[in-house]
């Protein structure tokens, strides 16, 4: 069945641990998933990742969980220097995702990583060609959390976060909406929404309506109030966009 394992991790990361667990094991799934799709020779999918592996004989494939501890690591140290406050997060992230003794393992490993040197690029490709494009957005937006942890994003981590985001093969639009929910600028609205300031009436409507149906919260079920308010902080995020616009424009509708 099409995406088994990313709904199960979801689920199992959602019990551990909220929104954010759920984030994390539906990426981790996705990654499973998409590793373990179709294995016909005569399927496009099955051809370009064989062709993949096949370029990528310096650089072994590695996991979803140390591809997104590399990551982690070089925001971490984006900055030239590792904060408390952005280890202590990441520690929390770890532990409500995979529990206690995995998250020692990971973090041993994450000291280690934060040492080293990595090629992002190839990190950046295998995660791309294992991983379909919405779980690649999240993956995103977890990376903006973890260079927030300070409560401000530096120059140098959010050209690393623009870097990666390019090599992950984020669309421009779909970067410039997530960094505006990070990062505060006069167009931080309309980038929300993904339109520009000359965008008329109907247009945003319709740019809302798009944002509306992909981080509703009905779309998610069961959650207490306080997982509720953390799983819709980015609806939260495009309704005041959607609100602020319209008062700059004098609309009432």
């Amino acid at each position: 069945m099409k995406f088994q394992f990313a709904i199960i991790a979801a689920i199992l990361g959602f019990t551990s641990s909220g929104p954010t667990g759920a984030v994390i094991g539906f990426l981790v799934g996705m990654y499973i998933d998409y590793v373990n799709g179709p294995k016909d020779e005569d399927d496009p999918e099955y051809q370009k990742r064989t062709r993949f592996q096949q370029r990528s004989d310096r650089y072994p494939p590695v996991d979803f969980k140390n591809s997104l501890l590399i990551l982690i690591a070089a925001i971490m140290n984006a900055d030239g220097s590792v904060l408390k406050s952005e280890l202590e997060l990441v520690k929390a992230m770890l532990v409500r995702t995979y529990g206690e003794d995995e998250a020692k393992i990971l973090l041993l490993r994450l000291r280690d990583y934060l040492k080293e040197s990595h090629n992002l690029s190839e990190v950046c490709r295998n995660l791309r060609m294992r991983m379909s494009y919405s779980p690649r957005l999240e993956l995103v937006h977890v990376l903006f959390r973890i260079s927030r942890a300070d409560g401000d994003i530096s120059p140098s981590e959010l050209s690393l976060i623009q870097q990666i985001a390019t090599q992950l093969g984020i669309s421009t639009p779909d970067f410039l909406s997530i960094r505006a929910m990070f990062v505060t600028s006069p167009d931080s609205d309309y980038q929300i929404l993904e339109i520009t300031p000359t965008a008329t009436e109907e247009e945003a409507k319709k740019a809302y309506r798009k944002m509306v149906m992909r981080f509703h919260p009905d779309r998610l079920q069961g959650l207490d109030d306080a997982e509720k308010k953390a799983a819709e902080a980015k609806f939260i995020k495009v309704q005041q966009a959607y609100e602020n616009v319209k008062k700059a424009k004098g609309w009432k509708g």
